[in-house]
């Protein structure tokens, strides 16, 4: 494409926020991807990685922003914010409920010290309300005003009538300026703890969702970028930067939902594993008939079952940056990965390749062999505040770490200090910087992005190091390379196979594990000849597919494609997607003669089931081009579905309820 055809032609710009990198893609409706870049993810502010990645990819293409018709962006700042226990504290409003409720769906657990204000109320399955008491609430305002950043209000049933909730947001509102989520808002799913937990999370996530997206639209403003600004949701929807604000729960698993779109796009492959590997994990789902499979319970993230609708997703603590150990007291070398992510040797060599150097050099000259030879640590740079509640042990460590790397050999004393570091590191307060698979692949000349001399180095370090039967673990640094390299497909193959077994209904762990299994992706001889394959091709995206899948077909026993643009598959995949939301209504017969109507905030009673069938199709057809509208499509697609469920009784029809769902599908709308 010419630089004229690239300043007439409407171009997109989609960005992706990953652990290592944010990626940066332009894309024409009319010749794919013109430019694409990456620059390091910031995570202390993750606009800084953003603007490195549009900065570049501008200036690659040499165009003018207002070229730029949309925005889109998959971000993981709500996925690890969640896994990290982050966010605003807020208060939990439970109307109807009990104390004990708080002990179901770990709804306790995820509180934590947070306030929780009782009140009266609620409803029963048909929508009939009990006595409604907010006086609680009404004494907890004032104090809640200054020490909360949010509240989330879920009431008894609120998805059969939600006008108790209503009531309390209209207090909230009324009495101060916070940010209120009601649970009827995010999910017309029964539940009620599941319900609260999902909501409380939601607004948890609000001011650190409003920061990203201040900070990105400033960003853009600031480079003269006049355009609408998507966010992708977790089942790989878009919806509005603006929606994302009042619903950021519903962009967990953002990133990964934007890869299966962009994988599909790329390929045009409707039945495939698509497995991406990144920095710090391998994320692994399964593409059929063209879509993307949803987890029917609701996205679990850190260990919290979710309400919300996203990818049904595998991941694994497998990637570029895994950590690289040997297992101990083994006879023959094995190599263990992750699932610790490490600060690579040649990327901390980048900015501090004199120190690393120079440690990694003694090490090598010393006769003896440690297990803390190629390790460093350094502080990760956030703010003092939050080192706050160290111990004795772990403040006195945490003193002597800087923002320069420093030798373990020299930084601990003891062996109990490992344990202290660890700690520090998860508190994200220490980095460690030691050997990954991007060392490997950085001192055999296949990256070329770091410092390959501390590679080298760390692989020569590694390789003297010795197993069970004190034979050195490898003849070299390259030969120790070649081991951790072929280590990683190795894995990736049983991660893939996992998740089919998983897929299938058998317990994939425990099934790869099996010495059958093993044998069978080995490909070892026996009297019993083994053999396993997937029933459909793999999808390979991340920047090192091509490296790591390039032995795979022979391991799964199907084709292995990686794209041309795989290493930035969800940038594309945040930018090509459709916007898509959806309505839902009930109808019930409370008692004979009577159906109700349940949509949304809407409750009415009809004579005849045809009435209220009728009146429910039109009500949800409105709701959701009023919400498609609203996430940012202007020409929406409205399909219908029923489910009326009926029974037979001496003969005779007989209405129990029905489900009645409106999905609206269109494209973004665009800058004009």
């Amino acid at each position: 494409m010419t630089a004229q055809a690239v300043q007439t032609s409407s171009l997109y710009l989609g960005i992706d926020t990953g652990g290592t990198y944010t990626d940066a893609v332009l894309w024409s409706e009319a010749t794919g991807i013109v430019a694409k870049a990456k620059s390091l993810t910031t995570r202390y502010d993750l606009a800084e990685g953003i603007s490195g990645a549009v900065d570049a990819v501008l200036a690659e293409a040499a165009i003018e922003p207002g070229v730029i018709k949309l925005v889109s962006m998959s971000t993981t700042l709500a996925t690890n914010a969640l896994v990290e226990g982050q966010g605003g504290r807020v208060a939990l409003v439970m109307i109807g409920f009990g104390e004990d409720d708080l002990s179901r769906n770990g709804l306790a657990g995820a509180l934590g010290s947070d306030p929780v204000i009782f009140c009266p109320g609620g409803h029963d399955v048909h929508g009939n309300a009990g006595d409604l008491s907010l006086e609680a609430l009404e004494a907890a305002l004032p104090t809640l005003a200054e020490t909360v950043t949010g509240v989330a209000v879920a009431a008894y049933f609120a998805v059969r009538n939600p006008e108790h909730e209503i009531a309390a947001r209209a207090l909230i509102r009324e009495r101060t300026r916070l940010p209120v989520t009601c649970s009827h808002e995010l999910t017309s799913k029964l539940g009620g703890p599941r319900r609260a937990l999902t909501t409380l999370l939601n607004a948890r996530l609000i001011s650190m969702i409003d920061r990203l997206v201040d900070a990105t639209e400033g960003f853009l403003h600031k480079r003269g970028i006049a355009a609408p600004l998507m966010v992708v949701r977790g089942d790989g929807a878009l919806i509005t930067a603006e929606f994302a604000r009042a619903r950021p729960i519903e962009t967990i698993l953002s990133g990964p939902a934007a890869s299966l779109v962009g994988a599909r796009h790329m390929t045009g492959l409707d039945n495939a594993v698509v497995s991406d590997i990144g920095g710090t994990t391998t994320d692994i789902a399964v593409l059929d008939g063209g879509r993307l499979r949803l987890d029917p319970d609701g996205a679990t993230v850190g260990g919290m079952r979710t309400m919300v609708e996203a990818v049904a997703m595998r991941t694994f603590g497998l990637g570029g940056d895994s950590e690289v150990a040997l297992k101990d007291h083994s006879l023959v070398t094995t190599i263990v990965l992750g699932p610790r992510r490490l600060v690579p040797l040649s990327l901390a060599a980048v900015k501090h390749s004199e120190i690393i150097a120079k440690s990694l050099n003694r090490q090598l000259l010393s006769p003896t062999v440690s297990r803390l030879d190629g390790r460093f640590a350094m502080r990760t740079g956030v703010p003092e505040r939050l080192a706050s509640g160290l111990s004795g042990t772990e403040a006195r460590l945490y003193a002597e770490l800087s923002p320069e790397p420093a030798p373990l050999d020299r930084l601990l004393g003891s062996t109990s200090q490992i344990a202290t570091l660890n700690r520090l590191v998860a508190r994200g307060l220490a980095h460690i910087i030691g050997f990954t698979p991007s060392d490997a692949a950085h001192a055999l000349g296949r990256q070329d992005n770091w410092n390959a001399e501390a590679a080298r180095l760390g692989a020569e370090l590694l390789a003297r190091r010795r197993n069970g039967q004190g034979q050195t673990v490898a003849r070299n640094g390259d030969a120790f390379c070649e081991i951790v390299l072929a280590a990683v497909t190795r894995r990736s193959a049983e991660t893939m196979i996992e998740t089919v077994f998983a897929e299938d209904g058998l317990e994939g762990e425990a099934s790869v594990a099996d010495a059958l299994v093993q044998r069978a992706i080995d490909k070892r001889g026996g009297m019993a000849r083994l053999s396993i394959a997937l029933d459909r091709p793999v999808i390979g995206l991340g920047a090192s597919a091509h490296l790591h899948y390039a032995n795979l077909s022979a391991l799964v026993g199907n084709g292995c494609e990686i794209a041309r643009d795989a290493d930035v598959a969800n940038a594309l995949g945040a930018v090509v997607g459709q916007v898509r939301m959806s309505a839902e209504a009930r109808v019930s017969q409370p008692e004979i003669g009577l159906f109700r109507v349940n949509a949304g905030e809407k409750l009415d009673d009809f004579e005849t089931e045809e009435e209220a069938m009728a009146a429910a199709e039109a009500h949800i057809r409105e709701m959701a081009a009023l919400l498609a509208q609203r996430a940012g499509t202007d020409q929406a697609r409205i399909e219908i579905a029923r489910d009326i469920k009926v029974a037979t009784i001496e003969g005779e029809r007989s209405f129990v309820e029905a489900f009645v769902v409106a999905t609206a599908t269109g494209r973004p709308r665009v800058a004009s």
